[in-house]
């Protein structure tokens, strides 16, 4: 299919210009005009690009792009990203805070997914609009359960830290760098907060809160938007698809 139909049907489905982002979010760099196979990955690296590249794909939608609000020297890893790219004549697509929160196949409503929970509202502001949700069980659950769920499903290590409640009812979702809503979420009553990353700051103001978090990774809470949104382009577009996991550990 040609990729301009392709990136207009992304742009208008992901809603990418609602989202004020560091990211540069829609097409990042061009490519061929003729697009059959699609390569979806979390990260543009300079592996992920290849390994697209190798299994002939003419396009790489990924979370996190290679132009953050800009490029400025195009040198060191940036050159490398980008020769490969030009190279290869993949096209580079990025979607950030709108694959974060897209209500149907953004990353915290397929996380609620996973414990069986359908999104409530949306949670999580960040720079005046929320890129997560909550959502709520019929029963409290043990935290060590909600831990144990999202740990297979993610096929991921999780932490818990039990600052607030043990027994979950309300649950909020804002994946990677998340910590920034401990507050919301301790405003708002959510007993547990499940994101990515967990800094030392992020331990403290939990704790005062005090807030229960379960820490997923960075990586494995945001492989599932990409995922999600494969299956929507694969079945509106019947193109081949895959998925280049390039997991981080963090």
């Amino acid at each position: 299919m040609n990729r301009d139909e392709l990136v207009s049907f992304l742009n208008e489905y992901l809603n990418v210009s609602a989202y004020p982002d560091k990211s540069s979010n829609g097409l990042q760099v061009e490519g061929k005009e003729e697009v059959k196979r699609v390569a979806f990955a979390v990260d543009t690296t300079l592996r992920t690009i290849e390994r697209a590249a190798k299994a002939g794909a003419d396009m790489l939608v990924v979370h996190h792009g290679m132009i953050w609000g800009g490029l400025g020297y195009i040198t060191g890893i940036h050159y490398k990203r980008l020769k490969a790219l030009m190279e290869s004549g993949i096209n580079l697509y990025a979607a950030h805070l709108p694959l974060d929160a897209h209500p149907e196949v953004g990353n915290n409503v397929e996380l609620l997914r996973l414990l069986g929970l359908e999104p409530k509202e949306p949670f999580g502001e960040y720079r005046g609009l929320s890129v997560g949700f909550w959502g709520s069980f019929d029963e409290p659950q043990p935290i060590e359960n909600v831990a144990q769920v999202i740990a297979e499903k993610l096929d991921a290590t999780v932490k818990t830290y039990e600052f607030g409640k043990r027994e979950i009812k309300t649950v909020g979702a804002v994946s990677g760098a998340g910590a920034f809503a401990l507050e919301e979420a301790w405003r708002r009553g959510i007993d547990l907060l499940i994101t990515g990353e967990f800094g030392h700051a992020d331990y403290l103001t939990a704790v005062d809160l005090p807030q229960s978090v379960l820490v997923a990774g960075h990586y494995k809470t945001e492989t599932l938007g990409v995922k999600a949104l494969m299956e929507v382009v694969k079945e509106k577009f019947d193109l081949d698809v895959f998925f280049i996991d390039e997991p981080t550990g963090l």
